[in-house]
């Protein structure tokens, strides 16, 4: 059999897989119910759906994208459904009451975790735009490095809408939104876009022999924490200088290898916001499902016990 037809029925074959993976979603819509008096210190939120890769994902960012702090969750995402339980309270520690809210939480839920969410293959949180572009950076960190990005910006007439910024273990990372000064709307000029990413590139380039550094554009409304999370992955931070931490604020991680190709992963650490969507980022963008899982946060300390296999086929252990 020639390449040409092999490669054609392997598209076939991927294309006939999403179009059943869609129609099983569309046979299925995700329920999500929202219950204040299973519990007396909690909003009790239930959600099940068809799972997906990246699923649990979605469905703890949009928690996190609320401010809602999750006290306690119970995963379990085995045999291709996903029922998990979350425990969720505000900021000042109390239930959800709002009726709005609550009914703004089940239909981001719903729609992030419904039939139409794209393929396996795209990314996660990713919408089409034409508000800003998106300016993604990365490269090594030093001092001055965001004031002198933002003169480059300046001087080009872009208005910088928002942006956020993470430094780890002497790498940087952004992702930024513009818009044009005088259009307040995306550049989409490419000689203007070839223009400002070369400067930027000059700007977080150094020569100190370290990774080379990367500008991207893209008109995508991308979710800005779950970027920065694959950026960051993608730039290998966590092979950078270690720190010395006292033993209070260091996490504790163990791994048991049980059955074939499954791990039990338990953390413990000091608890604080948005460390269950960091986890969770971690974990997807090493390509890990997580099949079943306990959350747990304290005043102080966060206790997580997940149990999950790669979907790659090698063992967590190895990666660590």
């Amino acid at each position: 059999m020639k390449t040409s037809q092999i490669t054609k029925e392997i598209h076939t074959t991927t294309m006939d897989d999403d179009e059943y993976a869609k129609l099983i979603r569309r046979m299925n819509p995700p329920r999500v119910v929202i219950d204040n008096n299973a519990s007396d210190d909690a909003t009790v939120i239930q959600v099940d759906s068809v799972n997906k890769h990246g699923t649990l994902l979605e469905v703890v960012q949009v928690l996190t994208d609320m401010n809602l702090v999750i006290k306690k969750a119970y995963i379990s995402s085995d045999g291709g459904w996903f029922m998990d339980v979350f425990k969720v309270i505000d900021q000042d520690g109390n239930k959800i009451r709002d009726t709005q809210v609550l009914d703004y939480i089940q239909k981001r839920i719903e729609s992030n975790a419904g039939w139409f969410i794209p393929p396996l293959r795209s990314s996660v949180g990713v919408m089409p735009t034409d508000e800003y572009t998106s300016i993604e950076l990365a490269g090594t960190d030093r001092p001055g490095l965001l004031s002198e990005v933002s003169a480059v910006l300046t001087d080009l007439h872009c208005n910088v809408v928002n942006a956020e910024i993470w430094t780890h273990n002497t790498r940087a990372a952004a992702v930024i939104h513009v818009t044009d000064n005088s259009t307040h709307s995306a550049i989409t000029d490419p000689i203007r876009l070839s223009t400002i990413k070369e400067l930027l590139c000059n700007v977080v380039r150094t020569n100190s022999g370290s990774r080379a550094a990367k500008t991207v554009f893209s008109c995508s409304d991308t979710h800005r924490e779950r970027r920065l999370h694959q950026i960051m992955f993608d730039d290998r931070d966590y092979e950078g200088v270690k720190r010395a931490r006292t033993s209070a604020s260091r996490p504790s991680v163990t791994l048991m290898n049980i059955e074939k190709d499954y791990t039990v992963v338990t953390m413990r650490s000091k608890d604080r916001p948005k460390l269950v969507f960091d986890v969770v980022c971690t974990l997807t963008d090493m390509q890990y499902v997580v099949f079943h899982g306990m959350v747990s946060t304290e005043p102080v300390e966060a206790y997580q016990v997940t149990t999950q296999r790669p979907s790659v086929g090698i063992s967590l252990l190895t990666i660590i």
